[in-house]
């Protein structure tokens, strides 16, 4: 009578095995596979979607972050997403890889600066802490480059837009988040946010130019923010 629910058992069991997860060692390598074959940063959602079913990439990922550490290739986190990219310290050996230079104004340069800091922000928001209209190029410009990006809109009346800053913004600077950008003190005494006037209580507030850019803008203030 006890041969049926053995064998019943034997191949409930035999079914698991054919889903058992690949050893730790296996999944790292698919990780670290996946990882180098994309250009862009992978979530551990998508991981999971492209290894076979019982997989960790989580856990992979800590192991695989480890086994980096120190080499020439570091595992990186980006937002919420991970990729392999040149260890910081021999970015310098790219630097033949460097096709065009193009800088930004100082008004695309302020204006990314202050979504970075205090996203969401309106444009209304944007140009209170400037205290200067912003053109529409200028925001142009920083959505082309895919380095900001509209967000929610505000329960406001009128709804206003918000701008927030994208992941292609922490990739190109080597951000985890936002929260690892730079001190504001630090930028304005690197000539990257000018000090001015709260709105109404200096000089009135002017335009931009049609072109995103401001009288006296000089390339030297944009050298952290150097598109390459």
């Amino acid at each position: 009578m006890s041969e049926p629910s053995t064998d019943a058992q034997a191949v409930e069991t035999a079914e698991e095995s054919l889903f058992d997860a690949p050893l730790m060692a296996e999944q790292e390598r698919m990780v670290e596979a996946i990882l180098f074959a994309t250009a862009d940063p992978v979530t551990v959602t998508e991981l999971e979607g492209r290894m076979p079913h019982g997989c960790d990439p989580a856990e992979a990922l800590a192991y695989l972050r480890k086994r980096y550490d120190g080499r020439g290739v570091s595992l990186v986190k980006i937002g919420d997403a991970w990729a392999l990219r040149t260890a910081p310290d021999l970015g310098f050996l790219m630097q033949k890889e460097t096709v065009e230079t193009r800088k930004l104004s100082r008004a695309a340069v302020e204006t990314l600066a202050i979504v970075a800091y205090h996203q969401p922000v309106t444009r209304a928001e944007i140009e209170e802490i400037r205290g200067v209209s912003v053109s529409r190029g200028t925001v142009d410009q920083l959505i082309e480059l895919e380095w900001i990006r509209f967000g929610r809109r505000r329960m406001t009346p009128g709804r206003p837009v918000t701008f927030v800053v994208t992941q292609d913004f922490l990739d190109h600077f080597g951000l985890e988040s936002a929260r690892d950008l730079p001190g504001l003190q630090e930028l304005r005494s690197a000539g990257l946010l000018e000090s001015r006037p709260a709105p109404g209580m200096g000089d009135a507030v002017v335009d931009e130019d049609d072109d995103g850019s401001e009288p006296d803008d000089d390339g030297d203030q944009s050298e952290l923010f150097d598109e390459t």
